[in-house]
């Protein structure tokens, strides 16, 4: 009893102005007001009238008979229930924080024990507020000083600060040296906090709390410097491979600068080289659990050098099988100058060979059962078979398409008979069709002691890239072929209808408009021309056809264009416009490069037969965005894009290789000839460019037309310029197109062209002489003694063609007119003639008045 009357006198609070009187002293007062009462009522009871003191004492009655029927109810108590604030009381006077309350204007209302004891207070005259105390620390005024803030706000908050000293002299619990404190601060919640608000401070001195953390920090720091300069790398990765730590060892083996190291700034990735990362990838944990995996591999060193480690590799798994963190411990592995050629520096040697070689190997049993895989085969396969596969026998047949795997069984069971010449074979990935591969297997002869098991050695190399250039040069063949045959095709049909034209000409100059006969020569005309538009069609793809290139601004055409795709569209089809900033110029022909974006427009509008949208965009495509492409065909150079999609029903895989092919069309019989794309093709192809179809079923289709950019090359100094060739329906129709008795060697080994071009410049009155090839128009150039004013030539010719005819007339006759008549673009054979070669040129097939036109032309020349 004794002890805890002690104990209780110890807490007692040093202030406690927020007290009220006690229970007795209210009931003493209250029984003296009573007995003064009761004698008040004796001494003068004969001056009150009986009327007042019965009222009085009515009234009495009434608060008593209240009074008491309220204590039974529990309306009112009788004795106060002291006890929940005795406890509070108890809990706060024994609270081990000095504890101070203060109002608003910083009066003290209360401090228990503990306050006294931290700052020195032995009584409450000697209790100073915690401004007064601190006031000589700046930074424990500020703390006080912010915190007050907060509390006028309504806001609670807790500060730490330094002392130099304890805050009372002589020293504290930690000594006489420098102190950590914390310090609380909240609003005490009263029933007139808002009128008068009391606030509670809890400060507690916490120099031993940080003396702990200190000593844990220097503890941590020593555990860190230990691990760091372990005779043994280590790095910590996080779940997408990303390295967070690395120790001083590994770093200073790699050359990397710890100082500008930032976790998660480099992975696992970067310090693998070569294949070795398809190992470290390939160790995976069960669901919820590890894994630790020995691994002889390469790293990369920060100036791109290797070196050869041994890595302990841990992993773990997320309970839903998620990969986890790994932590790994990398050993340096003894290189040749450092020890003899032993057997572990072999075989660490043939590791780091077996895991970096380019081919992917693996081992196999007798029952075709994965034994051994290095990197690249993990790499190549991954996603089929894994290190946990193998360990749980799986069979190499999973790692080829269904349709190889009878082929390959047959080459494990040869190898397992130990045959030699096992044909290679080419398969499909099981899970990308669209990468190949090519498997050797090799008999395994002379098994070792170490993998008694093995029956056969299997190398896969990936040819995907290989397969496609098959393909495409296929394909380039292909169209090479038929647009060789179709540019055949096109120039013995200008022939035919040349003459066909020229006989026409011929009947309708003897015709009048009322004879029976006019109209059926007039359709023959009109059909031989629509005829003439399918051969040049046939020329376009063929890249023959008659082009006139000029430096075009890709804004400026699109723009021209705009109304006029408008208007073939039609009103349910919306064309949208998306112009490139400032593009760079492309040389091409302007005509045929509009027929090019017409015909995609129609195909386009033909595409969406219930409306839709069609979007023209062009923009520069630098140099370095070719390779993000992935064409094999184009080179690295800068383009200038156009581009035609749509949002029709798209273009089937099957069919899309086929497109740019001539006469192949998905269109209705009589709605399409199926040379539109071809002739696209063919122009771009002769403009230098690229076109390349991408398409999807039910999305659309985008055409993007690849132009090359046109830089002017500046002209030499003394350089002249040589004259392009005349292109006759470029000019300015001369007057008079009579013959004037000039003398014309024509010279053509297609009779019927021939006899018919002959007829009619003699009826204009030239005087014409004929030759069926080159050979035989030198003999009449000689019987003539050169006695002839233009010379107009076939180009294709036996014996001797066209250009080499002009050479030869040159040698004799350089100031010669010469007019070359041909189904081919002039480019065709004019790189055969000197660049100073000058000459006319008049594209078949031709009418009599685009003959008379070009030899008049010539002529005036």
């Amino acid at each position: 009893m004794t002890k805890l009357r002690q104990a209780g006198e110890h807490h007692m609070p040093i202030v406690d102005r927020g007290a009220r009187p006690g229970t007795v002293v209210r009931i003493i007062l209250l029984a003296i007001v009573l007995t003064v009462s009761a004698a008040a009522f004796v001494v003068f009871k004969n001056q009150l009238e009986n009327e007042i003191v019965l009222g009085i004492l009515g009234v009495l009655a009434m608060v008593g008979i209240f009074f008491l029927v309220s204590s039974i109810i529990g309306f009112i108590e009788v004795m106060p229930q002291s006890r929940p604030d005795d406890l509070a009381r108890a809990f706060l006077d024994g609270h081990q924080d000095g504890t101070l309350v203060t109002d608003r204007k910083g009066r003290i209302v209360y401090a228990n024990a503990a306050y006294g004891a931290l700052t020195g207070a032995t009584k409450s005259t000697d209790i100073q507020s915690l401004e007064t105390i601190l006031s000589r620390n700046r930074e424990a005024t500020e703390a006080i000083y912010r915190l007050t803030n907060g509390l006028h706000e309504g806001k609670a908050g807790h500060e730490e600060f330094r002392l130099m000293k304890p805050l009372k002299a002589g020293g504290g619990p930690s000594g006489s040296g420098a102190h950590w404190f914390r310090l609380k601060a909240r609003v005490l919640p009263t029933e007139d906090v808002d009128k008068n608000p009391l606030y509670i401070w809890q400060i507690s001195d916490i120099t031993s709390e940080r003396d702990d953390q200190e000593r844990f920090f220097k503890e941590l720091q020593n555990a860190i410097d230990y691990l760091d300069h372990a005779p043994a790398g280590f790095f910590s990765a996080g779940k997408k491979g990303e390295i967070f730590y690395v120790n001083a060892t590994l770093a200073d083996w790699l050359g990397l600068d710890l100082t500008k190291f930032q976790p998660g700034s480099m992975s696992i990735a970067d310090l693998v080289a070569g294949e070795g990362l398809a190992l470290v990838q390939s160790v995976q944990a069960e669901p919820g659990l590890k894994k630790t995996k020995t691994l002889d591999l390469d790293l990369r060193k920060a100036n791109g050098q290797s070196f050869a480690v041994r890595m302990v590799h841990r992993v773990s798994s997320a309970r839903d099988g998620a990969p986890g963190e790994s932590r790994t411990i990398v050993l340096a592995r003894a290189t040749d100058d450092e020890a003899d050629q032993s057997a572990s520096i072999a075989a660490m040697r043939f590791t780091r060979f077996f895991n970096n070689t380019p081919m992917a190997i693996a081992s196999v049993d007798g029952n075709g059962r994965i034994l051994r895989t290095n990197a690249p085969f993990l790499k190549l396969f991954s996603g089929v078979v894994s290190q946990d596969d193998m360990e749980r026998g799986a069979l190499l047949e999973a790692v080829v398409h269904e349709g190889e795997r009878l082929r390959l069984r047959d080459a494990l069971a040869a190898a397992k008979d130990r045959q030699s010449d096992i044909a290679p074979i080419d398969a499909l990935h099981p899970t990308d069709e669209t990468r190949h591969f090519r498997i050797y297997v090799n008999a395994v002869i002379d098994q070792s002691d170490q993998a008694p098991e093995e029956a056969a050695i299997v190398y896969a190399v990936e040819i995907t890239e290989q397969k496609a250039l098959e393909t495409q040069m296929a394909q380039t063949q292909k169209m090479n072929a038929v647009g060789t045959l179709a540019g055949g095709i096109a120039h013995d049909f200008n022939n035919v209808l040349t003459a066909i034209l020229l006989s026409s000409d011929h009947l309708l100059l003897s015709a009048r408009p009322s004879d029976a006969s006019f109209a059926d020569l007039m359709e023959i005309k009109r059909n031989a021309n629509r005829a003439a538009v399918l051969v040049r069609q046939l020329l376009a793809f063929s890249r023959k056809q008659t082009m006139r290139p000029t430096v075009l601004n890709m804004t400026d055409v699109v723009g021209d264009l705009r109304m006029l795709v408008d208007r073939m569209t039609g009103t349910n089809v919306k064309l949208e416009v998306d112009y490139g900033r400032d593009l760079w110029p492309v040389k091409t022909d302007l005509g045929q490069f509009e027929q090019v974006v017409l015909n995609l427009a129609v195909n386009a509008r033909d595409a969406m037969p219930h409306g839709g949208k069609i979007t023209l965009r062009t923009r520069n495509l630098p140099a370095e965005e070719i390779a993000a492409l992935n064409r094999r065909d184009l080179p690295e150079a800068d383009y200038v894009m156009v581009e035609v999609a749509d949002e029709g029903t798209g273009i089937p895989p099957e069919i899309l290789d086929k497109i740019f092919e001539p006469f192949f069309t998905t269109k209705e019989v009589g709605k399409g000839t199926g040379l539109g794309l071809s002739m696209v093709y063919g122009i771009v192809q002769q403009s230098g460019g690229y076109i390349y179809p991408e398409s999807e079923i039910g999305k659309g289709t985008t055409f993007r037309i690849l132009l090359p950019r046109h830089i002017e090359e500046p002209a030499a100094a003394g350089d002249e310029t040589p004259a392009a060739p005349a292109i006759v329906p470029e000019r300015q129709e001369p007057t008079d197109l009579t013959g004037d008795s000039a003398v014309v060697l024509l010279v053509e080994d297609e009779e019927a062209v021939r006899r018919g071009g002959k007829r009619m410049l003699e009826t204009r009155g030239y005087t014409v002489y004929e030759a069926g090839s080159g050979v035989e128009a030198l003999e009449v150039m000689e019987e003539l003694n050169g006695a002839v004013d233009i010379v107009v030539s076939d180009v294709v010719m036996p014996e001797m063609d066209g250009p080499s005819l002009l050479r030869e007339l040159r040698k004799s006759y350089p100031d010669l007119k010469f007019i070359f008549v041909s189904g081919y673009a002039e480019d065709a054979f004019a790189k055969n003639l000197p660049a100073d070669a000058k000459f006319g040129f008049l594209p078949k097939p031709f009418s009599l008045k685009q003959l008379a036109v070009a030899v008049r032309e010539m002529l005036d020349s």
